[in-house]
C-alpha cells in the first residue's frame, strides 16, 4: 500500500479517476499502483508525478539499494528535493519529528515556522535563483532541542538544462 500516495491524493482533493485521467492511464491501473499491487513503469510514474507535482523516484524509494539504505537510515543525514515552489518532491531519512508522507508536497513554512525553516527556504530559493551551489549551517528547534545542520544545497536541472528545483543534503552537527 502506498499510503503516502493516497494521502497526497486526498490532500489535493483529487479522485483516483482524476489522477488517472491526468496521467493518461486507466483508473483501475492507477488503483493498483496506489494499493501497491502493481509498480508503474518509469514512464507512468513520471506521468503521475507530473500531474501531482512530485518526483517520480518516490514510487521506487522502497526499492533503494540495500547498501545505500543501510548506510544512511538512522544516520544524521537527510536528503531532499523540492520543486520551484519549495514544495518537497522527495525526501530520504527525515528527522523523527517529520514523517515523509506528511512532508511530501509541503513547504517548510507549512510544516513549521521558525528561523531554521526560514533560513532553509532562503537557501533553497537562492540556489534556484542563481544556479550556484551553497553550503550553510542552519539551526532548527526540534523535539530534543536546537539541532544544527550543515546543509549543502544545489540546483536540480531537467534534461534541457532548466532549473526545476533544489536538492539538499543536511548533516546533523554534534554540539
Amino acid at each position: 500500500m502506498r499510503s503516502w500516495l493516497i494521502k497526497l491524493r486526498k490532500e489535493q482533493d483529487l479522485t483516483q479517476q482524476e489522477i488517472a485521467a491526468g496521467a493518461h492511464i486507466d483508473r483501475a491501473y492507477y488503483a493498483q499502483i496506489e494499493n501497491g499491487t502493481r509498480n508503474p513503469s518509469m514512464t507512468v510514474a513520471s506521468q503521475i508525478a507530473s500531474y501531482l507535482h512530485i518526483n517520480p523516484s518516490l514510487f521506487y524509494t522502497e526499492h533503494l539499494s540495500e547498501p545505500f539504505e543501510k548506510a544512511l537510515v538512522h544516520s544524521p543525514v537527510v536528503i531532499a528535493h523540492c520543486d520551484l515552489n519549495l514544495r518537497y518532491t522527495w525526501m530520504f531519512n527525515p528527522h523523527p519529528d517529520f514523517k515523509m508522507n506528511v512532508v511530501i508536497g509541503k513547504r517548510d513554512d507549512e510544516l513549521d515556522i521558525n528561523e531554521g525553516t526560514t533560513g532553509l527556504m532562503e537557501l533553497k530559493q537562492s540556489v534556484m535563483d542563481d544556479g550556484i551551489t551553497r553550503r550553510e549551517i542552519i539551526a532548527f528547534p526540534l523535539s530534543e532541542g536546537l539541532i544544527r545542520y550543515d546543509v549543502f544545497a544545489q540546483p536540480l536541472y531537467d534534461q534541457n538544462g532548466h532549473i526545476i528545483g533544489a536538492a539538499t543534503v543536511s548533516v546533523e552537527l554534534l554540539m
